[in-house]
């Protein structure tokens, strides 16, 4: 097995999946409390937030990866970064669309801090894949 340093892209790359993963065990939207009703507390497994959950899963996979060979693997690329970056970003957009119109007062960063969180992941994430691009090509 080849032995490589990890590079500091797919160390902030890594450290954006943990952002993610905790993201998603938080909850996205809550709403109903103190008026009446009972409380409705969504997460990122209602709805289109799984591919969030889901990037942070296969940025993992692609970190450790080459690791795994003796050779060096063709998924090892940055615009492979950057297919699972715009995955995890239209899960994030999608997600709030229909609690958009019932009531948006149930997304602010109180009411649902995975859901910010999970932005502040992709955020990192994004950084990743730019550094990513800047690196020279692994052979």
């Amino acid at each position: 097995m080849h032995r490589r340093p990890l590079g500091r892209a797919r160390r902030i790359a890594l450290g954006a999946s943990v952002i993610l993963l905790v993201a998603c065990l938080l909850p996205w939207y809550r709403a109903g409390e103190g008026i009446g009703l009972p409380p409705i507390e969504l997460g990122a497994f209602d709805g289109a937030g799984i591919v969030v959950f889901l990037a942070a899963l296969a940025t993992i996979a692609l970190v450790a990866l080459p690791y795994a060979s003796d050779r060096p693997v063709a998924f090892d690329r940055p615009a492979v970064y950057l297919v699972v970056l715009l995955a995890g970003l239209a899960g994030a957009l999608v997600w709030p669309i229909d609690l958009l119109v019932t009531y948006p007062a149930g997304l602010l960063p109180d009411r649902a801090p995975g859901y910010w969180v999970a932005w502040l992941g992709l955020l990192v994430h994004a950084r990743a894949v730019y550094e990513l691009f800047g690196e020279p090509p692994r052979a």
